[in-house]
């Protein structure tokens, strides 16, 4: 049987991880496996689409989640290639990377992560692999989850908020041009343009959500994941749990939510595409408040669905929001 070494990894196990993290056994099976794999030059590939391109010589980045690759490609340009770990319509938080996932990690150039602790799975996924990598939310004015027992941990949800992703923009600028100093212009160019576009869709939100009557701007949610979000436009925050986990909506947090839902007669609730809306059709019922519609958060879609883009992201979301608070709702489902 062949052996194999390693170098140190780069990347140390998170602290206060969010629920669902992989077991070190499970995750030190993954890898093993994922040598013999490759070793044996067989075997699927993992979710997200093989890192590394036969006779295409540009340097490889691999980022967590689809939102990460999408915002990495508007930086990229034709320079890299840029891929995601995870899929269209995957639930981030307590993912479990397969043995595939783990090779490709092991091809790449560069791979690019949230930090805050969104990806609960990620330490563990790199461990014993020697590939740079960049924590794309550095910078970032970061808010605390409030409630449960998480608070006072991060919320890593950073990404809502338009503001955000132009410093993601700009760590991930910093981030290529080390990888590629020769097109290092290129990289500053395509960021400036991006950062541009992130703050006219910022503009547009605020712009249309500052629509709905202050009676009215209350954002009740299955998760906490819009506290950037609804900073920059102002609204109230509420939610079901407060990060995604195996076990959640129990029966004293639906009551909460219900609760609020009645005192502050909120129109519209909603929940996000990753998750059932199931426990949120139960605050529907009992308050007679709408389901105003499903917004995006974790995932981008596939190409032909409602948000391909992170750009199309804010704006599906923002729209949804702004229909359903105001009184026209788009509907569950949209």
């Amino acid at each position: 049987m062949p052996k194999f070494s390693f170098r140190c990894a780069k990347v140390a196990a998170r602290t206060s991880p969010v629920p669902r993290v992989t077991s070190l056994a499970a995750a030190a099976a993954a890898v093993v496996l994922s040598l013999l794999l490759a070793a044996c030059g067989g075997g699927a590939e993992g979710n997200g689409g093989a890192a590394g391109n036969g006779s295409d010589s540009k340097p490889v980045v691999l980022t967590t989640f689809t939102v990460l690759a999408d915002v990495a490609r508007n930086v990229a340009g034709d320079k890299l290639t840029v891929e995601s770990i995870t899929k269209a319509g995957a639930e981030i938080h307590g993912y479990e990377p397969t043995p595939g996932d783990i090779r490709k990690a092991s091809k790449a150039d560069l791979i690019l992560d949230n930090g805050l602790n969104l990806e609960a799975w990620f330490g563990q996924f790199v461990e014993g692999l020697d590939v740079p990598h960049a924590v794309v939310s550095d910078g970032v004015q970061v808010m605390s989850i409030s409630e449960d027992s998480y608070q006072g941990k991060p919320n890593p949800h950073a990404w809502m908020s338009p503001v955000n992703v132009q410093i993601y923009v700009d760590n991930m600028v910093k981030a290529f041009s080390e990888l590629d100093p020769d097109s290092a212009g290129t990289f500053k160019a395509n960021g400036d343009a991006y950062k541009a576009e992130l703050q006219a869709v910022q503009d547009q939100m605020k712009s249309s959500l500052a629509a709905v009557p202050e009676t009215q701007r209350a954002l009740v949610t299955c998760e906490g994941a819009f506290s950037y979000l609804a900073r920059d436009a102002g609204l109230t925050e509420v939610y079901i749990w407060a990060v995604n986990a195996e076990q959640q909506a129990t029966p004293q947090q639906i009551t909460r939510a219900i609760e609020y839902v009645k005192a502050n007669k909120v129109p519209a609730v909603f929940c996000e595409s990753t998750v059932s809306d199931a426990p949120m059709q139960q605050v529907v019922g009992a308050t007679g408040a709408t389901f105003g519609g499903t917004l995006y958060v974790d995932s981008l879609s596939e190409a032909d669905g409602p948000v391909p883009t992170y750009l199309d992201l804010i704006r599906h979301d923002a729209e949804v929001i702004t229909k359903a608070l105001a009184g026209a709702t788009t509907g569950a489902g949209s």
